[in-house]
């Protein structure tokens, strides 16, 4: 059983202008194959959920930017520490594939001013260190919020903070989309406006930052307290700041 959302009509983009469009964003920052793997997340569990609407929007541009998608469905995501030893196999996929991504999309509804808690339960579900291993740390992380309401960033406010916590690398541009009842047709899809528009420069941006950061990954997660837990001492001759300082 696979918890990925099929994502329809995914080469389908109504609200695109397509004479204002870099198919290929990234050109020019670094290597874009093989193609930037994103991984998105969204907090509501309603059938008409404008959180997840977003996201697939967000994921149809990102496809056509040149990115892998995968849109997680946390239908059956059990609460944090109501399975012991996190032993769920829906806590396990989306382990898996927050191992497999490069980056990741967070869109959460905005609810008494904050995060929802599936939102926050997905996030809690994926720790910093997994038997040496860390699901967030390195990877980029572009953040969305939509609200019932007049606009506010209560959300991607908190989606920031939570991204620098799970040390992830957050871009600078985010998406608030207010009163999201309006900005979507009756078959979900969102309409044309300066909104929309706004997720396409955020999408736009991730695929920039993710193919940037790409070939610096390692070395930018590398830290001293680490290496000193994990006993591994620098080799001189491979310590690039010791080699510039000789040279």
């Amino acid at each position: 059983m696979s918890r990925l959302r099929p994502l329809p009509e995914l080469d389908h983009l109504p609200a695109l202008d397509p004479a204002y469009v870099h198919e290929r964003p990234a050109l020019g920052l670094g290597d874009d194959s093989p193609r930037p793997r994103i991984l998105l997340l969204y907090g509501s569990l309603r059938e008409r959920s404008y959180s997840r609407l977003a996201v697939e929007e967000a994921a149809r541009l990102l496809h056509l930017f040149g990115a892998e998608t995968r849109i997680f469905d946390p239908a059956d995501l059990p609460l944090p520490d109501q399975v012991a030893g996190d032993n769920h196999a829906a806590v396990a996929e989306l382990r898996e594939h927050a191992f497999w991504s490069e980056g990741m999309v967070w869109c959460s509804p905005e609810r008494h001013g904050q995060v929802s808690a599936i939102m926050k339960a997905q996030i809690d579900h994926l720790p910093l260190n997994i038997g040496g291993m860390r699901p967030t740390q390195g990877r980029t992380l572009a953040v969305m919020q939509v609200s019932g309401g007049s606009q506010s960033f209560n959300s991607v406010n908190t989606l920031r903070l939570l991204g620098r916590w799970m040390r992830m690398v957050t871009i600078p541009n985010q998406s608030s989309v207010p009163k999201a009842y309006e900005e979507f047709d009756e078959t979900g899809r969102m309409k044309p406006s300066p909104l929309y528009d706004r997720i396409v420069d955020v999408m736009e941006e991730l695929v920039r930052f993710t193919v940037l950061l790409r070939p610096h990954a390692e070395q930018l997660v590398d830290r001293y307290s680490e290496r000193k837990a994990d006993d591994r001492p620098l080799d001189p001759n491979q310590d690039l700041s010791a080699i510039a300082i000789r040279s």
